[in-house]
């Protein structure tokens, strides 16, 4: 009888197999099994012909649920397939151990391997934006990917060596997790040394129904509850874990599919939520080194924690596609301009309105003609 699936704990005593990791190429970069090759599900069945049929074929997706499917197709084409059951959640849980002393080890090469362009980055950008005050109590929200884990760390290091006091809380918001994603979210922040407060709602069943930029809602329902339980906590400020890249491809991204000009902004006020503000003490982080980070101290993060995401490939495809199709922009740019990202994120800090045709403050259009 042809085996039709093995457990993570099984790959160990496996020869001569290969990992086929059907996710898309976002999230087989955010993170896989070592020696897994990405051939996402849209494409598998074209690219057949790289597969030695004599090999057993290992499936893997995000939970285990589409790769069943795939397995059994690749069956019936008369391959040796299994499906990895619990996927690649199952991976990363199977590899997070309770070892206190990795949170020094991550600590460290913080303050020495990534100090310049980790550490001396984030301060800068806490100095050069004025992001954190005496007084201060900041909820830092985390999600349980790369970006805010290491965004929590850096604020505990803040705290070690700043020289005025203010107070944190690592916020961590369960919309509705799948069990295996909140246990993952919870092992990396004890394995980090993090101490978390969770909170749940359940924006998730809310939006669950929605057709029309469901995403897009659930992002702006979570937000809102972030600051109203920051505030409850007795927060005036959030933090979340925006990167530089995340930067400049946004200011691309609305210039090349939504016709405007606009940045995100290192700071801002809330607007339903009176005193409360929001900062990115991330900015000036690139994510090539958020990613050496991660790689060097071999750690495992979610990359979108949706349990509806368990049944599709991706999160929002079309977002995706679009911050992908900007990625490669940039990354072709590079090759003739290193500069080109450094350049973009300058070119936001140097508006010059008087060569403008237009503009919008405050909510209000005004044209170049009012000046002529």
């Amino acid at each position: 009888m042809i085996k039709e699936e093995i457990s993570v704990s099984e790959l160990n005593n496996l020869d001569n197999y290969l990992i086929i990791d059907i996710r898309d190429e976002i999230a087989f970069e955010y993170g896989s099994i070592d020696g897994a090759v990405n051939i996402p599900q849209k494409d598998i069945m074209e690219r057949l012909d790289i597969v030695n049929k004599d090999k057993l074929l290992v499936i893997m997706c995000k939970s285990g649920i589409i790769s069943d499917t795939v397995a059994e197709q690749l069956r019936e084409l008369g391959y040796n397939a299994v499906n990895l059951k619990e996927g690649y959640y199952g991976y990363m849980l199977q590899n997070l151990t309770a070892d206190l002393s990795k949170a020094k080890e991550v600590e460290r090469s913080i303050n020495k391997k990534f100090h310049k362009q980790i550490w001396s980055r984030f301060t800068a950008a806490i100095n050069d934006y004025e992001l954190v005050q005496e007084g201060d109590r900041i909820a830092v929200c985390i999600s349980g990917g790369k970006d805010s884990m290491l965004m929590a760390k850096l604020f505990q290091e803040l705290k070690r060596h700043n020289k005025y006091p203010f107070d944190v809380v690592y916020l961590v918001m369960d919309p509705g997790y799948s069990p295996e994603n909140r246990e993952i979210i919870e092992r990396n922040a004890r394995q980090l040394g993090i101490p978390i407060t969770v909170f749940e709602t359940n924006i998730f069943e809310s939006v669950l129904h929605i057709e029309k930029s469901p995403c897009y809602i659930c992002a702006r329902m979570r937000r809102g509850h972030l600051y109203n339980k920051a505030k409850e906590l007795g927060c005036n400020k959030i933090a979340l874990g925006h990167h530089f890249d995340d930067v400049i491809e946004t200011t691309l991204m609305g210039m090349l599919y939504s016709g405007q000009l606009q940045a995100m902004l290192p700071k801002l006020h809330s607007t339903n939520f009176e005193g409360m503000e929001l900062i990115r003490p991330m900015y000036m982080i690139q994510e090539k080194d958020i990613k050496h980070w991660r790689d060097y101290n071999d750690l495992h993060f979610l990359q979108c924690a949706c349990k509806f995401t368990d049944t599709c490939t991706s999160c929002n495809p079309d977002n995706a596609s679009k911050r992908q199709e900007t990625k490669r922009l940039i990354e072709h740019l590079e090759k003739t301009n290193p500069q080109i990202k450094n350049n973009i994120f300058r070119s936001i800090h140097n508006v010059n309105l008087d060569t403008l045709l237009g503009y919008k403050t405050g909510g209000v259009k005004h044209s170049f003609l009012e000046d002529f």
